[in-house]
């Protein structure tokens, strides 16, 4: 079964989580990671995601984290960036990601990622 969803604080709670065993993050109509619904929501290894991850509220109101906000506009699929579809936005970007598009590879096993720096990014989850 595949669930689609345009909010992810709805994929963490318990109704869908149940329903879905792996989540696929999409920007601008690419795919840019993809794992088990517990490994994305804990150690998210795209700064797309990432951003995501902090937007699901947290059960307990004395738990903060920061909202990461990204800037600027959404790519136009109809013309996109080069390289990245997500640099223009990204806080980690560097001028690869300028350059060239990143390669989906599989960084753990079962969770996919599409950047040219997952492997040095210490990203925020939920949890």
């Amino acid at each position: 079964m595949a669930v689609v969803a345009t909010d992810v604080g709805c994929l963490g709670s318990g109704r869908i989580q149940d329903a879905s065993a792996r989540v696929a993050v999409m920007y601008v109509g690419k795919l840019v990671e993809m794992a088990e619904t517990e490994a994305l929501f804990i150690h998210p290894l795209h700064p797309y995601t990432e951003a995501l991850m902090s937007a699901v509220p947290k059960p307990d109101p004395r738990c903060r984290s920061r909202r990461i906000v990204l800037e600027g506009e959404v790519a136009d699929p109809s013309n996109p960036p080069s390289g990245c579809y997500f640099h223009p936005r990204c806080r980690y970007m560097q001028d690869v990601c300028k350059a060239k598009g990143p390669e989906m590879r599989e960084l753990r096993p079962g969770h996919f990622v599409s950047c040219h720096r997952a492997e040095e990014l210490q990203l925020l989850g939920v949890g």
